[in-house]
C-alpha cells in the first residue's frame, strides 16, 4: 500500500481553497500541483503549500497541465459546478484517480458520459459528499443496518442554507451560484442529504430511484435582499430571479420507499439539512435531534414529544458509528470533520487501489437529480423517471468498497 500520494487541486475559490487546509493536514498526501483561472488564487495557493509542508507546487490555469504530470496519481475537482463531470471525464482518461465536489449536473447526457468514461477506462471517481460522514447521519445509517428502525418507508433532507448575500455578491466574489441563479430553476444542490439516505436505502445496490417530480415556489427573497442591503437602484433590485426561493422534489424508489428534498437558500433561515428517517419500528429527526423509537417510547408520548428534543446524544454511546467513536477532529479538518473523512477515504481508496465508498454509479444518480428537477419544475410538476445508470446492475450489485470507510456496511 502507498504511503504517499502525490495528488492537483483544480479549482482554488472558497471550497477549494478550504480543502486545501484539509488536505495538508492530511498524512502522506502532497500537492504537486494546483490549478484556477484566477492568478492570484493560484499564488495564494501556492504560498499557503509552501508555507505549511515545505514543497513549491506547479501553477497553471489549464488543469490539463495537471492531468499531464506522470507524478500526479490523483486529482481534487473543486471548481464550479459547470465543469465539474467534464474535468473528471478527461481526470479518469488520463490514469488519474478523481473525486469530485458536490454539485449537480446540468444534463442527463454529461452524467451518461461520466458512467461511459469510467466503463471505458476503470479509473475511480468519487463525489466528496462530505455529508455521508456526518456524525448523525452515521448514526442514523448504523441504527438501522442493525435493524433499529425496522423497515425503512420515508427519508427527508435537503440544503436549508441562508445564501442570500453569497448569491448576490457573486460577480465581486467570482462565484458561479449568482448566475445560476439567474437562469435556472432547479434543486440545484441536492445532494448533501439525498447522499445519506441513498446509503441508507440501498440505492444503487438492491435498490433505486425510479421517477421524481419537483415544484418550485415564486422567486422573491433574492430582491427583498438587495432592496435592504444595497438600495433600489442596484441593477439587480428588479431582476427576475429563475430560481424559485423554495424547491420541493419528492422522488420514489423501486421498494416503495419515497424521499422529499427540499432547498431552500434564498430566504431568511436558520441552517438545516433537515434529515428524517422513518421505518416500521421508529424515526430520527435532525431540526429537534431526536429519536423515537416503539420499543422505548410508545405512544405515551407522542403529543408530548417536547421533553425528549435532543435525546439522540444519549443514545450514542450505543449506537454511533465505528467511524466516529475515536475520532476526535481539529479545528483544521472541516465541517466538523467531515470533510477530513470524506477526504481520507478517498485517499485511502487511492492508496488501496480500490472502488471508493461514493462511486461513479452513485456520483450519477445524484447529480441527476438537478436536471431533472429542472425538467419536472418546467412542466408544472410532471413525474419524470430517473435513470438507471447501472443499465439492470443495481438488483444483484454487492458493496464496492470494504473496509473502515465503507457506507454499505458497518465493521
Amino acid at each position: 500500500m502507498k504511503s504517499e500520494i502525490k495528488i492537483g487541486i483544480i479549482g482554488l475559490g472558497g471550497r477549494g481553497y478550504g480543502l486545501l487546509h484539509t488536505i495538508l493536514n492530511i498524512e502522506g498526501i502532497v500537492v504537486k500541483a494546483v490549478c484556477d483561472n484566477y492568478e492570484d488564487r493560484q499564488e495564494r495557493a501556492v504560498k499557503f503549500v509552501e508555507e505549511k509542508a515545505g514543497n513549491t507546487p506547479l501553477s497553471t490555469s489549464d488543469y490539463k497541465d495537471i492531468l499531464a504530470m506522470d507524478e500526479v496519481e490523483a486529482v481534487i475537482v473543486s471548481s464550479s459546478w459547470a465543469d465539474h463531470i467534464h474535468i473528471a471525464i478527461d481526470a479518469m482518461k488520463a490514469g488519474k484517480y478523481v473525486g469530485v465536489e458536490v454539485g449537480g449536473a446540468y444534463s442527463i447526457d454529461e452524467c451518461w458520459e461520466l458512467i461511459r468514461a469510467y466503463e471505458e477506462t476503470g479509473v475511480p471517481c468519487m463525489m466528496l459528499e462530505n455529508c455521508c460522514y456526518g456524525r448523525k447521519e452515521l448514526m442514523v445509517l448504523n441504527m438501522v443496518k442493525k435493524g433499529i428502525m425496522g423497515e425503512i418507508v420515508h427519508c427527508e433532507g435537503g440544503y436549508r442554507h441562508d445564501l442570500r448575500d453569497e448569491i448576490v455578491h457573486g460577480r465581486e466574489n467570482r462565484h458561479y451560484r449568482l448566475i445560476n441563479y439567474m437562469n435556472r430553476n432547479c434543486d440545484n444542490y441536492p445532494t448533501h442529504q439525498l447522499g445519506p439516505i441513498a446509503k441508507i436505502l440501498n440505492v444503487n445496490r438492491g435498490n433505486r430511484m425510479l421517477s421524481l417530480v419537483s415544484m418550485a415556489s415564486k422567486a422573491r427573497g433574492l430582491n427583498e435582499f438587495i432592496k435592504k442591503s444595497e438600495g433600489e437602484d442596484y441593477d439587480l433590485a428588479d431582476y427576475q430571479f429563475a430560481q424559485g426561493d423554495v424547491v420541493t422534489t419528492i422522488i420514489k424508489c423501486a421498494h416503495g420507499e419515497t424521499i422529499t428534498l427540499t432547498m431552500d437558500t434564498s430566504l431568511p433561515r436558520f441552517y438545516s439539512r433537515g434529515f428524517v428517517v422513518q421505518g416500521t419500528k421508529g424515526m430520527y429527526q435532525e431540526d429537534n435531534h431526536s429519536i423515537f423509537l416503539d420499543e422505548l417510547h410508545g405512544t405515551e408520548d407522542e403529543f408530548s414529544w417536547k421533553k425528549n428534543w435532543n435525546n439522540a446524544d444519549e443514545l450514542r454511546e450505543e449506537y454511533d458509528h465505528p467511524i466516529w467513536k475515536n475520532y476526535n477532529p481539529d479545528e483544521n479538518a472541516g465541517h466538523g470533520g467531515m470533510d477530513d473523512l470524506v477526504l481520507s477515504a478517498f485517499f485511502d481508496s487511492v492508496r488501496r487501489n480500490v472502488i471508493p465508498p461514493i462511486d461513479v454509479y452513485d456520483m450519477a444518480a445524484w447529480m441527476c437529480i438537478t436536471a431533472l428537477s429542472e425538467q419536472s419544475i418546467s412542466m408544472g410538476g410532471a413525474p419524470v423517471a430517473i435513470p438507471d445508470f447501472t443499465n439492470g446492475r443495481w438488483i444483484n450489485r454487492e458493496p464496492g468498497h470494504e473496509g473502515y470507510f465503507s457506507l454499505d456496511k458497518v465493521e
